[in-house]
């Protein structure tokens, strides 16, 4: 009992978060607010905890907001776009190589924890993969939440201080009244496609499910429901909350030069972000806010409720994420192999000359 009084104290206080966020227009409060308290709450040896629940309803509602943005005709406008989806894939991975090159060098950490750590993917998919490869777990978590937390900070304040919101088009999320009955009836489907999802051990199960079965019906213009605006804020606080709570105390304090250097990675990781976007501009019909948040090397969910939020091109966000996140995982593993192979050759080269 005492224990879940704990999570509904903390879950008010990330709620709370959230009003004064909104208060203090700052963007995507719903999630910032419940993030940044949580955080500082949790750094401070506050005692406060996240259901591990969380994190899995607020990806499953965000999934679902997602996909009813899926009709054909942008279903047809990403179609269009695919070299643009291929290069930001081939951006991050190439994002994720110069990450680990500086972290091997520089932090002093092994490669393959270093390559791991710099991949643009999952958190907890690169930190199981780690623990395949056995690199350090506990660096490559530390440097995966610092990433996402960087970019889901830095991204949205930079927008708004550009004044960069409101270029999407399609209306279809906003424009559907919520029937209740069939927004339970995705509810149920959506749940099923992501225990499915997590049978066969596919990759962020709780989101790619919901957003599977959104797409699905929007893509064949069968709209059950809209998603109700309070469930919408209700996923993006069980994110910020979340993601909040994996900063313990002493966080900062661990491995500083490390955590240094990643933060620094980072900082370049959005610089060249947005000059490829600039660039990507030039021949392309999308606007420069909306390649930004698709190349963004933060998470699937945090860069899609940007995008959301900010009315800045939902579906091709969400496309770049989702491309990204198949390909990264995909590829990153038998990438490592192959770099290592070749690191390996050169460190024993270079014993046979000495």
């Amino acid at each position: 009992m005492q224990l879940y009084l704990k999570y509904a104290l903390s879950l008010s206080l990330a709620f709370l978060g959230a009003l004064v966020a909104q208060w203090l227009h700052l963007p995507i409060p719903w999630l910032l607010g419940p993030l940044f308290i949580t955080a500082l709450l949790k750094i401070n040896h506050a005692p406060i905890e996240c259901h591990n629940s969380a994190r899995s309803i607020g990806l499953s509602i965000i999934g679902l907001t997602l996909g009813l943005y899926f009709t054909p005709e942008m279903i047809h406008l990403i179609a269009s776009h695919w070299l643009v989806l291929l290069i930001g894939l081939l951006f991050a991975l190439l994002l994720g190589a110069i990450g680990a090159f500086i972290l091997q060098r520089w932090a002093k950490i092994d490669f393959k924890t270093a390559w791991f750590a710099s991949a643009t993917g999952g958190a907890n998919e690169m930190s199981h993969l780690a623990e395949h490869y056995q690199a350090r777990v506990d660096q490559v978590a530390s440097a995966h939440t610092l990433r996402v937390l960087m970019v889901v900070v830095i991204v949205p304040f930079f927008y708004q201080f550009m004044g960069w919101h409101g270029f999407d088009t399609d209306q279809i999320a906003k424009h559907l009244e919520v029937n209740w009955f069939g927004f339970f009836g995705l509810v149920l489907i959506s749940y099923i496609a992501s225990r499915i999802f997590i049978q066969f051990k596919l990759p962020n199960p709780w989101t790619f499910g919901a957003l599977l079965v959104a797409i699905f019906f929007t893509a064949q213009d069968i709209h059950l429901s809209a998603i109700p605006t309070p469930i919408i804020h209700l996923g993006q606080v069980l994110l910020g909350w979340s993601l909040g709570n994996k900063f313990k105390p002493g966080f900062f304090k661990t491995a500083p030069r490390y955590l240094s250097i990643v933060a620094l990675c980072n900082l370049g990781a959005l610089l060249l972000t947005g000059l490829l976007a600039y660039t990507l501009m030039q021949w392309t019909d999308l606007p420069i806010a909306t390649l930004g948040l698709g190349l963004a090397p933060g998470g699937v969910a945090e860069m899609t409720i940007t995008a959301k939020v900010l009315q800045l091109g939902v579906p091709i966000v969400t496309a770049f994420h989702v491309v990204r996140m198949v390909g990264v995982l995909g590829t990153v593993g038998y990438l490592y192999l192959f770099f290592d192979k070749i690191l390996q050759k050169k460190i024993q080269t270079q014993k046979n000359r000495n």
